[in-house]
Order: structure tokens, then C-alpha cells, then sequence
């Protein structure tokens, strides 16, 4: 006698894959398009606003290793959206900051993302929205998520 195998489909987490896949693959599509990565995308959108941010502390605030914070900030370095400097209270510590043209872009790009949101949940309502969003952030918090995904 063989044991059932439940379906697919029946599993939340393969709806919320299946949804999350074509979110963020369209999106990715889109930042293409611009130059970007999603990646890029996160840690230029964590570094808009601010002065200057120590790679330790950027990779903290996304969830990442220094390591990746590290290959990420070579990238957009190559691509003049973000500049390394010495850090103004430690010249021996580095910080990380978004390049007049880094600082134009991500306005742009998080219209992008707007936008990526807006055609994939626009069946919902408005109310419907908070719901799943308010769900959402409850998963995370109760789970303890930290990681950003970015991928």
C-alpha cells in the first residue's frame, strides 16, 4: 500500500512561490532594461537618503553576507551609481553612498517597482491588499525573517 502524496497545489508555499517568481522575475525584466539588478536594486534603495553607510552595516540592514555587499558595491562602483569613500569619523573604515546618478536613478526605479506592483495585484482591492500584506509581515515576524530576498 502505497502512502497519499498530497498535490502540489495544495501547498501555500507553492502558491506563494508561483506568485513571487512572476513578481519578481517581471521586475527583474524591467531593471534589466535600466542597467540594474534586483540585487542592485535593494542596496541602492537602502542607500538613498543617506551620507554614507559602512558595508558591515549595509549588509545588515539587507540580510547579507559582506562578502556580497562587497561584489554588490563593485558592481555599482563600475556602473558610477555609488561611490566608496573613507569614512569622515575613521579613515581607516570605508562607507558606501549612491553617485549623483545612483541618487536620480533609484527615484526611477522605484516607479518601476510601483508599477511591477500595481499590474500584478491589481485584481485585489485595496482592502484586500492590506490583508495580504498584513498576513505577510505576521509570517515574517512570527518566523523571524531577517534575509532580504533579493533573487
Amino acid at each position: 500500500m502505497t502512502a497519499r502524496i498530497s498535490d502540489l497545489d495544495v501547498h501555500l508555499g507553492y502558491w506563494l512561490r508561483f506568485v513571487s517568481n512572476h513578481v519578481s522575475q517581471a521586475f527583474a525584466r524591467k531593471l534589466q532594461g535600466r542597467g540594474v539588478t534586483v540585487a542592485e536594486w535593494v542596496t541602492m534603495r537602502r542607500l538613498f537618503g543617506e551620507r554614507g553607510v559602512a558595508p558591515s552595516r549595509l549588509a545588515y540592514r539587507i540580510g547579507m553576507s559582506r562578502g556580497a555587499i562587497s561584489k554588490l558595491a563593485d558592481r555599482l562602483i563600475d556602473k558610477e551609481l555609488v561611490v566608496r569613500r573613507a569614512d569622515t569619523q575613521d579613515g581607516r573604515a570605508q562607507t558606501l553612498a549612491l553617485t549623483a546618478r545612483g541618487r536620480v536613478l533609484v527615484p526611477e526605479l522605484a516607479a518601476l517597482a510601483d508599477d511591477n506592483d500595481a499590474e500584478f495585484f491589481r485584481p485585489l482591492t485595496a482592502q484586500e491588499r492590506r490583508v495580504l500584506r498584513q498576513l505577510l509581515e505576521r509570517l515574517v515576524e512570527q518566523n523571524e525573517l531577517k534575509v532580504v530576498p533579493i533573487d
